[in-house]
């Protein structure tokens, strides 16, 4: 009942920062890359491939939608990850490592540049060209 509830606070944008439409796009296209990487972390910790059948085992605490989600609340406001372990019902370990987990995705995807549908910043080089292509002066 809780997680619903923190999960349906979280996801207002107001605080997540992305829109629920977006969230959703944002959502159904990092999945599959964060399911790659944590099958393929599960395997190297086995040694090799799966003993058991698929769906057997331990669950994790936070699936990826909340893992995402408690993501981009981080990164918005910077809130405690304590705070959201609270609201989560989980241990603030977990909260952290949702954190290390999906941040390197978010950052692979880049950052969009508004009104430039398609342009996209991965690095800093990127940075300094779209901004030297535009004629915008950067202040550090």
């Amino acid at each position: 009942m809780k997680l619903t509830w923190a999960r349906t606070a979280c996801s207002h944008p107001a605080l997540s920062g992305v829109s629920r439409a977006h969230f959703g796009e944002l959502f159904a296209e990092l999945a599959g890359p964060w399911e790659a990487t944590r099958q393929s972390a599960l395997r190297a910790a086995r040694g090799g491939p799966r003993r058991r059948a698929a769906g057997a085992g331990r669950k994790p605490k936070l699936v990826f939608f909340d893992r995402l989600l408690i993501t981009l609340v981080i990164l918005r406001h910077q809130l405690p990850h304590q705070a959201l372990a609270e609201l989560f019902e989980v241990d603030r370990s977990t909260v952290s490592e949702a954190v290390r987990q999906v941040r390197p995705l978010l950052a692979a995807r880049g950052f969009a540049v508004p009104d430039r549908p398609g342009v996209r910043l991965k690095t800093l080089e990127d940075v300094f060209a779209y901004a030297e292509a535009e004629g915008i002066e950067l202040r550090l």
